[in-house]
């Protein structure tokens, strides 16, 4: 079990807000020392709570008008890896999933347009073997999106 303190819980949510933020900001910010945010950032790492720090580009308004959340059933479950293996060949689709229910495996597709992610689905994800069929989900607009909340930090002060 490792435990996290206040201390810990605002230091990952000053880097949510901004991961270009200097430590020594964050450590003037919380009035602690520069070298306690940097020993607490390379614990976090090394926990794995924190992957990397990434830019977020609008993908909007660099012309993928098109995201879709895509179910893909399998002819076979022992074809899943493969199927995987296979999606990570095709630079349009940002996530992909193992789930539960009708589907074995859900994708999210970014594409120019409507035509464009007929091609992905049609030319790219059902040629791959083990590829049964798929069913897409058109996303109009995004609502919100977020990350996963700190709350539970403060309220528990633990995470298994």
């Amino acid at each position: 079990m490792h435990h996290f303190d206040y201390v810990d819980q605002q230091i990952l949510l000053q880097i949510r807000e901004d991961a270009r933020k200097p430590f020594s900001q964050i450590a003037e910010d919380l009035k602690i020392s520069n070298s306690l945010v940097h020993q607490r950032i390379k614990k976090l790492k090394k926990l794995g709570v924190i992957n990397k720090a990434e830019f977020v580009v609008d993908e909007k308004q660099i012309g993928f008008k098109t995201k879709s959340y895509v179910g893909i059933k399998l002819r076979e479950a022992r074809y899943a890896e493969p199927v995987v293996e296979g999606l990570k060949k095709i630079p349009e689709i940002q996530e992909c999933n193992y789930v539960s229910g009708h589907y074995a495996i859900f994708i999210l597709i970014y594409a120019f347009d409507n035509h464009h992610l007929r091609k992905i689905l049609y030319e790219q994800v059902h040629q791959i073997d083990g590829v049964a069929g798929t069913d897409s989900f058109i996303c109009f607009d995004t609502n919100f999106r977020r990350q996963v909340s700190l709350d539970f930090l403060a309220k528990n002060n633990s995470y298994e």
